[in-house]
């Protein structure tokens, strides 16, 4: 039985799309293919370099078992900039992807046949210095010269490559003229036989996975795919025909196919440009995703920016406090979003006097009975307590402390998340309230997220008693 790799174009597609996913969203579709036991997962070249590292650097930290691809540019240095990303992986690969046609060349690189020889040379042979799992996309190949084909495909075998992709990047072979091109290509070009040879399909005609299967019946070892709807094969199509056809034509794959289709319908939703409400990773947390990603080389300014960018305006001494617990942080983590933001500044920013403490409170709720809050709160000695009802148990409580104060703020954003595992699990909450056009937030800890919820609405209500005294 032969089995059949499969190397994910998904990560690398996207980032082509004016409506590419967030840094978060990297992630998780990296975590999800690795989890379905995908072969490759494929990274884009580097274009933005202080996001682009920051995010193959994470990646290959929650990467385990698939090998992680690195596309190269067309410079010796974005060779070691991309192996730089990915060398911590446990599978890491450098890829080296080069027009092969004469429209090609000359619209991607200006540059003519000679020329684009001593490019592919330098740059597996840059590659190689780095790695053994070096990857060449011969991009274009189904309409280039055969005799430059054949010249290029063997000056990146001999200078390190040990994988070759021949690509169909103009979508126009159908499977008959797939078989026919790789049966030609692999008695014109010996070097073939020394590599696992790969294919890219477009599937512009609608018939990639077909063509797919008569590539593998012609000796392609690797097929391109993505988990999602792109120019290419599925790797759910993929996956569905290797399960009714794979006994028969002696050819398996690694995937894990049992959570495939559910995974493939999370990711298809995830990547859509035109989303209305919140990612299925986000895990109902509110506010997560504001483009904030910092790592420990930032300074200072960069802090300020991003904290400013997100709504807030704090004093420098405040600023400094929250800058010395970001470094804590930043240390220990690749990146440092918004959500870790969130709480540092929480946590740490304007901790004044308890103007309000939170005495007591009672909450009812249930299937067959509304939600209601009892809260009792001590201001100087005094106790205020409020009862109030609510759109379940969380809006009473805050609806209650907003009849016990006597004033109503406006709730800016509102997110829970666990801080530890188990039955026992703390919870953390954190409530940000706008003021006279500031933003206030407030933190609370608990083993009960309503406690946790009322302690955070507290603490942001003491700042703005004490900012505007």
């Amino acid at each position: 039985m032969k089995t059949i790799q499969i190397s994910d174009m998904t990560l690398r597609e996207i980032a082509k799309q004016a409506s590419a996913v967030s840094f978060k969203e990297r992630i998780e579709i990296a975590r999800t293919l690795d989890r379905l036991r995908l072969d490759v997962i494929e990274l884009p070249p580097i274009a933005d370099h202080r996001g682009d590292v920051l995010a193959n650097k994470t990646i290959a930290g929650v990467v385990t078992s698939a090998a992680l691809s690195a596309a190269c540019g067309m410079t010796e240095e974005s060779v070691e900039e991309a192996w730089e990303s990915v060398k911590a992986a446990r599978r890491p690969m450098l890829h080296v992807m080069a027009p092969v046609s004469a429209i090609q060349m000359e619209y991607q690189c200006h540059m003519k046949g000679p020329k684009m020889l001593e490019a592919i040379r330098a740059l597996v042979s840059k590659a190689r210095y780095y790695t053994e799992a070096v990857a060449f996309s011969a991009v274009d190949a189904t309409r280039a010269e055969p005799a430059f084909l054949a010249q290029a495909v063997t000056a990146a075998v001999e200078a390190g490559a040990a994988q070759v992709t021949l690509c169909d990047s103009a979508g126009v072979m159908t499977p008959a003229e797939w078989t026919a091109f790789l049966t030609e290509k692999r008695r014109e070009i010996p070097a073939l036989e020394k590599v696992e040879l790969g294919v890219e399909i477009s599937d512009m005609l609608k018939m990639s996975v077909a063509s797919a299967a008569a590539a593998v019946e012609a000796g392609a070892a690797v097929i391109k795919a993505a988990i999602v709807p792109m120019d290419c094969p599925s790797v759910v199509d993929l996956a569905a025909f290797i399960g009714v056809k794979g006994d028969a034509m002696g050819i398996a794959t690694n995937l894990r196919t049992t959570e495939l289709t559910r995974s493939a319908k999370q990711l298809q939703w995830l990547v859509q440009s035109e989303r209305s409400q919140g990612s299925p990773f986000d895990n109902g947390v509110a506010g997560q995703e504001t483009g904030v990603c910092l790592s420990a080389e930032d300074g200072i300014s960069q802090l300020s920016q991003a904290v400013r960018q997100m709504g807030y305006d704090i004093s420098e001494e405040d600023m400094a406090k929250v800058y010395e617990a970001f470094r804590t942080v930043a240390e220990k983590k690749h990146f440092v979003g918004a959500r870790e933001l969130e709480a540092i500044i929480a946590s740490t920013a304007m901790q004044v006097p308890s103007a309000y403490q939170l005495t007591d409170y009672v909450v009812n709720s249930g299937g067959s009975i509304g939600a209601m809050a009892r809260v009792t709160l001590d201001k100087d000695g005094q106790k205020m307590t409020s009862v109030a009802a609510g759109d379940g148990p969380i809006d009473a409580a805050f609806l209650a402390i907003e009849q016990a104060i006597g004033h109503h703020y406006e709730l800016d954003d509102f997110q829970i998340q666990t801080v530890s595992e188990g039955r026992e699990a703390m919870g953390s909450a954190l409530v940000k309230l706008r003021s006279g056009g500031r933003l206030y937030s407030g933190n609370g800890l608990s083993t009960d997220i309503i406690g946790s919820s009322i302690r955070a609405y507290v603490s942001a209500l003491n700042k703005i008693v004490y900012e505007e005294a």
